[in-house]
């Protein structure tokens, strides 16, 4: 596979991955109009990202054979296996002593978090941006839901939903740019 093939199946890819997350996570916030159609907005934006990033990687699949790593496909699968058992031991821990409303937190962080380590396997250093992004956007759940009545899932939804989605976003366009080069 060229090495632009490479890159836009990376990049529809990571449109696919996020844009469906994204959608997951503009559902978390329980918003009245006129937040609630916004975030509904949100979520038929993330899920159009992500099908044209699945459109992206499908086609980029036309160029050859996708190239397999197996050194990398078992550090993702090793990261995204402790990001699971982190948010979920995190989870049942809030929810047994009765603070669920700081699980988006606690799962936003743990998602911010694991960006970190993936950026050097996925091949993007841009995830560290988002990793440090995402922590922030936790972190402001965090001392919302402390200081004041707005529930910290809205703001940690909302915010890593936001995030997940200007990311899938700016990938669809990374992915399209090198469609452009590969066709001058």
């Amino acid at each position: 596979m060229t090495a632009l093939a490479d890159a836009r199946r990376r990049a529809g890819l990571t449109a696919l991955y996020l844009g469906i997350f994204a959608t997951i996570w503009l559902s978390v916030p329980e918003s009245e109009p006129p937040w609630g159609a916004l975030l509904v907005a949100g979520s038929v934006a993330a899920l159009i990202t992500a099908g044209a990033g699945g459109a992206l990687a499908v086609q980029a699949r036309a160029w050859g054979p996708l190239s397999r790593d197996a050194v990398t496909d078992r550090k993702y699968l090793v990261i995204f296996a402790a990001e699971l058992a982190a948010a979920g031991f995190g989870a049942v821990l809030l929810a047994v002593t009765e603070r669920s409303e700081y699980i988006p937190v606690l799962v936003g962080g743990v998602v911010g978090i694991h960006f970190w380590p993936l950026a050097p396997v996925l091949r993007d250093p841009a995830l560290r941006i988002l990793a440090g992004l995402v922590c922030v956007t936790a972190l402001a759940g965090l001392i919302t839901g402390m200081v004041s009545t707005v529930s910290p899932g809205e703001v940690v939804g909302t915010g890593v939903g936001v995030l997940l989605l200007g990311y899938a976003i700016g990938a669809l366009i990374r992915g399209g740019m090198t469609l452009r080069a590969s066709h001058p």
